[in-house]
């Protein structure tokens, strides 16, 4: 049974490790390492990141959310990472990460979900579509991967309870 809860400093070392692995696919983001802990920890929402863990008290993938600005009119917009280890995709626990912190992240006011997408990343972009994103636009060659320009599908979720519709 996988169950989430929130990330804390003690769970970096494993969280660190999942981003490595999605970095390693190279289809999950145009970073080339994982930042260090304290980069990482001033770059998410606190109380809007979490791991799933197993029976066996096992991090197999994590969630968390980056605002897209320090503005006050953009505090309720927020970008998605969702990241599971390389030992346990395809067993359903990006959708509960995922609803999990869409269910938390209206709960504390948020009403724009966005994130930034490979197209060759089809399970992602299948995650997102399923959880209420759609796709909005298309950024074409945003960023360089190994000298290669990589585009990105932008996608967006609004909320259904919070904001206007």
């Amino acid at each position: 049974m996988i169950t989430t809860r929130l990330l804390e400093p003690k769970d970096w070392p494993a969280v660190r490790e999942i981003y490595a692995q999605g970095i390693a696919t190279g289809d999950a983001t145009l970073e080339t390492s994982p930042p260090e802990w304290e980069a990482w920890d001033q770059s998410h929402v606190s109380s809007l990141r979490y791991v799933a863990v197993n029976d066996l008290d096992e991090i197999t993938g994590w969630a968390a959310l980056t605002p897209v600005s320090g503005r006050c009119v953009y505090a309720g917009v927020a970008e998605v990472s969702v990241y599971i280890g390389s030992n346990f995709r395809g067993q359903k626990i990006g959708d509960l990460l995922l609803k999990h912190l869409i269910e938390q992240s209206e709960q504390s006011g948020y009403w724009t979900l966005q994130a930034g997408i490979f197209s060759e990343n089809i399970a992602s972009m299948n995650l997102h579509q399923k959880n209420g994103f759609r796709m909005i636009g298309y950024r074409e060659n945003i960023g360089k991967m190994k000298g290669v320009w990589r585009s990105v599908n932008l996608l967006e979720r609004r909320s259904k309870v919070i904001g206007i519709n």
